[in-house]
Formats: C-alpha cells, structure tokens, sequence
C-alpha cells in the first residue's frame, strides 16, 4: 500500500521592493521628512507596517510607522532597534513641532542600518499609511503596466490621466473631488456641452447643477454606487458615464465622462472602471497635499462650533466673516450604535459639501455637525438641508435623524445653534424610542419639536440637583428600578393619565385594582403622597430624567 504524499504549500511570491527614492518623490506635499538612509535612497521597500500590530508580524523590507514615541524621546531608538531587528528598511516617527530628533534615535537607525524619517506634526499616520501604500501601488502599476489600459506615463497626474481616459472613452473628462471641484480636465472639442464648458471654466460644477443632482438622487446613488453610473442623453446635455473614486470604502472623488459631439465608445465603462483604480492613489495624493490646510480648517471650525478660543478668528481661518449670519444642521443614525463598514456618516458629509460650496462639516464621533451660512430670515434653508440628510442615507441601511438649530448672528452665537440642533436630535430619538407604529419626526427644527425641547432643557437644569437629593421619592424609584420598575412605570402611567385609574391600566394591560394596590403601596411603604402636587411634579421629573 503506498502512502499518498501531500503537496507542499508553495512558498508566498513576495511583492516586488520599490526604492525609497520612488516613495519620497511620491510625496509632493511634504508629509515625509528623510532624516537618515544608511543605506542609501535607493533602498527596497515592499510593504507598510505599524509597529503595534505585535512581534508576530515580519516586517522585511518594510517601512514601519511607529505610531507610539515620538522621534523627540530617546525611548524611540528602542523602537527602531526592533524594527531593525525584525528586517525592516526603514522607520517612520512622528515629528514633535519645533523639536529635534533625541541624538540616540539616528544612532540607533546608523547602528542598525535602516532609514529613519518622520512624519510632519500636522499629518496623522491614517494619512501617511495611505500616502506610502498609495505610493507603492503607482510605483508597481507603473513599473508593469497591470493591465491598466493607460501607460506609466498617464498616470503621473491627474491631467494626464484625463487626458488618457478622454481617448478611451472618445468623451471629455473632468475629475472631481467630493466637493464636485475640478481637479483635472482633458481638452475639449468646439461641441462640447454648455454644462461641461461651464464647470471647467469655473472650476466646479455649478450650483444649480449640484441641486439638481440631489433631488434626482444621482449624488447619492454615485458615493453609494462602486461601479459606472450611466445618464441618458437629454434635451439639457449629452450622454454621461461617473465613476466614485475610492480607497477602499472611503470616497476620494469622481471621473466624469460626456459626449463631446458623440457617442461615448463601447468600452467607456471599462476604460472608468480601470482609470478609477489608477486615479486613487493620485487623489490621496492631492488630499494629504492639502491636508495641513484641512487640519488647520479643521481645528477652527471644532473651535466655533464648541466656544473654543476666539469665534472671530475661527470665522477667518475658515473664509467666513465674523458677522455672517450662520446655522448648524446636526445628523445622527437612529437606533443602534453603527456596525463595522458602515457608512452612513460618510455619505452624509459628501451630501452635504456639495449643498453649497460655503458649506463646512466635521465629523464628530458618530454625529455629523453641518455649518451653513445663510442669507438670513426664520432658517429655513437649515431646515431644508436636514430634510435631505434625514432618512436612509445608504438604500437599506440606518434612519437618519436630523435636527436643524437657529440662525446665529455671527461666529460668536455659532455655538448656541450647534447646541441647540443637538437637543433637536435627542428629542427625535426619545420619540422614535417611543413611536408606538406610527412614521417618527426624521428631521426639525424647534418649532418642529414645540414643548418638547424646554421640557429637554428643564430636565438637564433638573439633573444634578435630582441626583444630588435625597428623599421618599429617591428612595422609591431606587428600590424599585433595582427590583424592576415595576412601580416607577405605573406611577408614570397614572400621571400621564391625569389620575385616571382605568386608562392608565390600560395603558399597562393590568387590571385596575392592580394599579391601584401599587398606588397604595407606593404610600405605604415609602411615604409618598399622589395627592400633594410637589411630590407628583418631583416623580413626574424622577420618571423621566430615570428612565
């Protein structure tokens, strides 16, 4: 009987290495400071690493962001002793602004003889993974050509790659950022489209355009969409083709083909398909040059938005004047906390850039707060742009709720509105948690939500001083929570009930007498007396600031 040998596994292809020099020149914008290469610029990179993932991980040839110590401590040189130690080519520390390097950490890389560099104060390590890896896929796809349908050549910006993708698809191309600003653009012929010559000479697609996507949905379905769109030719333009360009699940932009006096070619969509992959890493490319610009922007609004140092300045930094009047949209998923993947708040902040081009949105957790100029009045404009960003924002995915605040005078009284759109959202959210089959309130403004947001305003006021009491009524709703509620929610039936014995049974799906045995016992054992209106305003605001 003879013994079946298993084949043994094949050994795993590594990545082709791609010189240091290649990945530094990538990086047009500055985020990554050479300090040291020992072994020369043209030392092989193959992947990037970061240094927590654990010592189970090799790292040969790889560049390592170690995301811990800064290059400041002499405690880095431990970090890159072990990187060294584990085959990596180089290392990446964050720079501390303003200081230098400790002396024993270039020792260390000398000693060891892999590169060092940092990584610029104002840049964060998601952006520099993405900025090396980025690097590294257009440095290989370059090299070998992968099928990619454009050269080497068409891919070293943006331009040239309009350029390519314009004689694949026989249409004009412009390519966008998420805020529909044209990055890049391919010469046109003398049919070109109003529209498209419009947004090229203006440098984004115009306003009333943009609206016009939104209601039809067309902007929603792109950022969602990871394949071609097609827009039929009608009376108002030619036939178009968009792509969303992404890095894995993030969006970075968009590819725009029209007709320029004909039809797009039968390959069109394939020739998107492939300019999209090619067109991701020069778009992240574009984004971190801008990025110190975008942290700065971003620094100030958080500081508007939250009464954060000086609101005027904050105004300037971000191209307001201090006096314009201003509102703030909030948006928050109903129900559940958002799962792994879910992007929900990531389509609502491309919605939301493209609403006007003055429009600024930070990301805050897992709410988005949305500042929007205006042109005055009662705030409806605040109020229509919580109407679109209400509702699923993914097709199947969370409910959306968004609260709309008052229109703020200027920078100063930016924060009051941010404040009080946030209590729309938490009214939106006890009524939807309380929605007995009936379509919940997805959007508002105060007047929306009437009596409900004092009521909101007197329970926080009322917070501290409740839980800092003492007394029959804390004493009852303690015990009782701790055994159940039992008590605590017939108590708040009765009173929703106006003292009304048999309604308020009802309400519970008890008999009356049940209800009224836990009235009295109520009395009995915690001295807590219905009759005297104090105590059934005090169990009134127990019941609810408890529950």
């Amino acid at each position: 009987m003879t013994s079946r040998r298993s084949t043994p596994p094949q050994p795993r292809v590594p990545e082709p290495s791609v010189a240091l020099r290649e990945l530094l020149a990538f990086d047009d914008g500055g985020t990554l400071r050479l300090l040291l290469a020992p072994a020369g610029r043209d030392v092989g990179v193959r992947g990037v690493a970061v240094g927590d993932e654990g010592p189970a991980r090799p790292l040969d040839g790889c560049l390592v962001l170690v995301t811990g110590v800064p290059a400041s401590s002499p405690d880095a040189a431990g970090a890159v002793r072990e990187a060294a130690g584990r085959g990596a080519s180089g290392v990446v520390l964050r720079e501390a602004e303003g200081v230098p390097a400790a002396p024993e950490v270039p020792a260390a890389a000398e000693e060891a003889g892999i590169a060092l560099l940092t990584r610029a104060a104002w840049a964060d390590w998601t952006d520099t993974a993405a900025l090396l890896r980025s690097a590294l896929a257009c440095a290989r796809a370059g090299r070998d050509g992968e099928a990619t349908g454009f050269t080497a050549g068409g891919a070293e910006s943006l331009t040239a790659l309009a350029a390519a993708v314009a004689g694949y698809t026989g249409g004009s191309i412009t390519i966008e950022d998420t805020r529909l600003r044209v990055l890049a653009h391919s010469a046109t012929g003398p049919d070109v489209d109003v529209l498209r010559r419009s947004t090229i000479l203006g440098g984004r697609v115009p306003e009333w355009r943009v609206a016009e996507l939104r209601r039809s949905g067309m902007l929603r379905a792109l950022w969602t969409s990871r394949d071609v769109i097609h827009r039929a030719a009608d009376a108002d333009g030619p036939e178009r083709l968009i792509i969303a360009v992404r890095s894995g699940p993030e969006v970075l932009g968009s590819i725009w083909a029209a007709g320029d006096g004909r039809a797009l070619s039968p390959q069109a969509a394939d020739a998107l398909r492939r300019a999209a992959e090619v067109a991701a890493p020069l778009l992240v490319r574009h984004r971190l040059r801008e990025s110190g610009a975008a942290r700065r922007s971003e620094l100030a609004l958080r500081g508007l938005l939250y009464g954060d140092g000086d609101a005027r300045t904050h105004a300037w930094s971000l191209g307001l004047s201090p006096d314009a009047a201003c509102a703030v949209v909030v948006a928050e998923r109903a129900g559940a906390a958002p799962g792994p993947g879910d992007r929900t708040l990531d389509v609502l902040a491309l919605q939301a850039v493209t609403y006007r081009p003055s429009v600024q949105v930070l990301r805050d957790g897992d709410r988005l707060l949305v500042l929007l100029p205006v042109d005055g009045g009662p705030g409806r404009e605040a109020l229509a742009l919580a109407r679109e960003l209400a509702g699923p924002a993914v097709p199947g995915g969370p409910v959306v709720l968004a609260g709309a605040g008052p229109v703020a005078a200027g920078a100063s009284h930016v924060r009051a509105s941010r404040e009080e759109a946030a209590l729309i959202v938490r009214v939106l959210h006890e009524r939807a948690a309380r929605a007995d089959g009936t379509q919940p309130l997805r959007y508002a403004d105060a007047a929306g939500v009437g009596p409900s947001l004092d009521v909101l305003r007197v329970l926080d006021a009322a917070r501290p001083v409740w839980e800092a009491g003492d007394g029959p009524v804390h004493e009852l709703v303690r015990a009782d929570l701790a055994a159940g509620g039992d008590l605590v929610r017939s108590l708040a039936a009765y009173l929703d009930a106006s003292g009304d014995v048999a309604r308020a049974a009802a309400r519970l799906v008890v008999h009356p007498n049940t209800l009224r045995y836990r009235l009295r016992r109520a009395r009995e054992r915690f001295g807590v007396d219905l009759d005297d209106p104090d105590t059934r305003l005090l169990i009134t605001l127990a019941v609810r600031l408890t529950g």
